[in-house]
């Protein structure tokens, strides 16, 4: 449980969280829309590509950087400044390792991907293992701690100087090295702020005693999150591999802009979630509850955003990225829809991380990675890059919804009583597709764009009101502490 004082209330302190969160995150989002556009259409896809292969590497690395062991601070039941010397350490080691192993790896991944002139970028990105090692710890406590303010202050800081440095060196010719360099030196600003503000975990220790445990709990999450890696990024590994790095461009624009629902709200959610669930983990019934309304306001303000979206990917690449990015738009409809689904999953992820159903979360990712992977290299084969965007979709809809759902009822979460809490924002969604598609094609990209927008944000208003008392649930909730 979080160490606060009696009866303190958990629920308004995870939507004060969430609050400063969601700022966090549309603000960056909203702030780096220009830098992207400018940065897509100074580099184009090409030179776009080599940085997603180098970015897929660095993923790929930080999915499994720290085994998965910081996490047990947010949701540990006792004081966790104990185990954050011990959590820093293993961080910092595991790290280091993962580190060499990408210098070592860079060529052969980069000519893997169909785009060897990334080797370099590869190897500087690695730099970003290192740092988010050092940093975990701190990083995790601010989670434990509700600390979204001070996070926000992290992050935009990191954003935009991320933003100057690399727009600076494209203009001067840097290709995809600048957005690497651009980065790494955002880590480095970024990891300061962290061991300034964050509520200690800044210095390593060993207390052999906590280790077994911290593997026990962490060595399943790690592999669950590697795994969990390979099923949200093996579309774009079968893109660079099968199809180049170019193709790679076009289709990772695409997930960047089907993103953005899942980004503004995705990970402001995933911030105070398990948090939120640790505070009721004593309490499964509460916990069981508390998910069935968290689900029901992450479809509410999704569902409507990632439709609209769908039905307007023509005029929105179009208007942002201009006619060179016009392959993207295809790849973008379909991704819209993975990506609501995919908010979903990462909510259901997160309550399962903290029942301590690790080793079961391995099993489910294991089971959607394992068919996705051939649905994804027939998808390539008969449509391209449009073709393993629909091959992600019917393979989360048949193997990883069914597999989630499962694991969530054997963790007592009753499915009956969330598929109704969903019926409202089901209903909202498809009234805005509907609205969304009967807009007329006429008035240039633009305008297009703007009437979308605005259906998109009336949608979501009218969802988020029609789940009203699962908001006021939320900021009531109290939780006795001890």
């Amino acid at each position: 449980m979080i160490a606060v004082s009696t009866a303190e209330d958990v629920g308004r302190r995870a939507s004060r969280a969430f609050g400063w969160s969601l700022a966090n995150t549309a603000l960056a989002r909203l702030g780096t829309v220009g830098i992207g556009i400018a940065l897509a259409r100074m580099l184009g896809p090409e030179s776009f590509g080599a940085f997603a292969v180098a970015t897929v590497a660095l993923l790929a690395v930080l999915s499994i950087n720290e085994l998965g062991i910081s996490l047990a601070i947010v949701r540990w039941p006792g004081d966790p400044h104990r185990i954050a010397p011990t959590v820093a350490t293993s961080s910092i080691l595991s790290s280091a390792v993962l580190f060499v192993g990408c210098l070592i790896a860079a060529a052969p991944f980069a000519s893997a991907m169909g785009e060897p002139s990334a080797a370099p970028v590869v190897r500087v990105m690695a730099v970003c293992v290192l740092i988010n090692g050092v940093v975990a710890a701190p990083a995790a406590l601010m989670q434990r701690e509700f600390m979204q303010k001070e996070r926000m202050i992290v992050d935009q800081t990191g954003t935009w100087i991320a933003a100057l440095v690399s727009i600076g060196l494209a203009v001067g010719g840097g290709g995809a090295m600048s957005l690497a360099v651009g980065r790494v030196v955002a880590s480095v600003v970024t990891a300061v702020l962290f061991w300034r503000m964050a509520p200690g975990g800044r210095r390593p220790g060993l207390d052999p005693a906590l280790v077994r445990p911290l593997l026990r709990f962490g060595l399943p999450l790690a592999g669950a999150s590697a795994v969990v890696f390979a099923a949200g990024y093996a579309d774009q590994i079968v893109v660079g591999t099968t199809l180049g790095a170019t193709d790679l461009g076009f289709y990772v624009l695409a997930v960047n802009l089907a993103s953005w629902p899942l980004a503004v709200i995705g990970t402001p959610l995933r911030s105070v979630a398990p948090a939120l669930f640790a505070s009721m983990q004593d309490d499964r019934a509460a916990a069981a509850e508390m998910f069935g309304h968290l689900a029901r306001l992450t479809a509410a303000v999704v569902l409507p955003l990632c439709v609209v979206l769908a039905v307007a990917a023509d005029p929105v690449v179009a208007f942002l990225y201009g006619p060179e990015w016009e392959r993207s738009a295809g790849v973008l409809a379909w991704m819209a829809a993975f990506v609501a689904v995919r908010t979903l999953l990462e909510l259901s992820y997160d309550y399962l991380v903290v029942m301590r159903r690790t080793g079961a979360l391995l099993v489910v990712q294991l089971w959607w990675t394992g068919p996705s992977v051939p649905c994804l290299l027939l998808g390539a084969s008969l449509g391209g890059i449009e073709g393993v965007a629909v091959a992600q979709v019917i393979s989360v809809v048949v193997f990883a919804v069914p597999a989630y759902l499962q694991r969530l009822a054997a963790a007592g979460v009753d499915l009956r009583r969330s598929a109704r809490g969903l019926v409202v924002p089901g209903a909202v969604t498809s009234a805005t597709w509907a609205a969304a598609a009967a807009l007329p094609d006429g008035g240039g990209a633009f305008l297009r764009c703007t009437a979308a927008g605005f259906v998109a944000l009336a949608g979501t208003a009218v969802a988020v009101h029609g789940v009203r008392d699962s908001v006021r649930r939320v900021r009531e909730t109290k939780v006795e502490q001890s």
